[in-house]
């Protein structure tokens, strides 16, 4: 027999009471699951060209990160993978707050690559990191989902004999190339960049200052200058 339910004139019986209570919570249910994802990943930005260390492991494994042959073909992705696979699922956000412009007094040496953010620390160990090929004058692409245009970006490359393969990046294996003036906000801001007197393996350092609060994003693409 179902369980006895009280009929008293003026009390409505419990599953009565229940029912609208669960309406509403599949309602709400429903309606948030129809709301787009708008968490810390998909807030920001990085540089897509040259890409950036968590970027282009993105790129390359994110739809097979479980893969085994990533370990042979591409060492360093699957290190960053194994230490931390939201560092690729989040290349979006490697951000701080309140730096002030004060970069170099407040990220030390060999954690520029990961913009000082411990969980970001795979990207900034050395080795066989894939590179992409540019000539002495070449173009840096930012996408920003969110446009937040840009302060500045300053734009540096490791010095002729620094070894990406061996070497943590620091301040002093750095020359500075060129500050940009500010960018209106856009989801896609190229700037152009001349250099002279590079060959090889090198490391492309880009600060991008954004100008809707003080946060500052540091990221570092292995290059191949031909």
């Amino acid at each position: 027999m179902p369980p006895h339910e009280s009929h008293q004139p003026g009390r409505r019986p419990r599953s009565a009471l229940h029912r609208p209570v669960q309406v509403l919570v599949v309602a709400l249910a429903m309606l948030v699951s129809m709301l787009p994802w708008t968490g810390a990943a998909q807030a920001h930005g990085t540089i897509v060209s040259p890409p950036t260390r968590a970027y282009q492991c993105w790129q390359a494994w994110g739809s097979q990160h479980m893969n085994p042959a990533m370990q042979q073909q591409d060492p360093m992705c699957w290190q960053a993978f194994q230490a931390n696979p939201d560092t690729m699922w989040n290349w979006m956000s490697a951000l701080r707050d309140g730096l002030g412009g004060q970069y170099q007094a407040r990220t030390p040496d060999g954690q520029l690559c990961s913009n000082g953010l411990a969980r970001n620390d795979s990207l900034n160990r050395p080795g066989a990191w894939r590179t992409s090929n540019i000539g002495r004058n070449f173009t840096v692409q930012l996408y920003d989902q969110a446009s937040h245009g840009a302060d500045h970006f300053r734009v540096y490359v490791s010095k002729q004999g620094f070894d990406p393969k061996t070497q943590r990046l620091g301040w002093g294996n750095l020359d500075f190339i060129t500050q940009t003036g500010r960018y209106a906000p856009s989801q896609n801001i190229s700037f152009n960049v001349s250099t002279s007197g590079y060959t090889g393996h090198h490391i492309l350092f880009v600060i991008w200052q954004a100008s809707h609060l003080d946060q500052a994003y540091m990221w570092c693409s292995d290059v191949n200058f031909t």
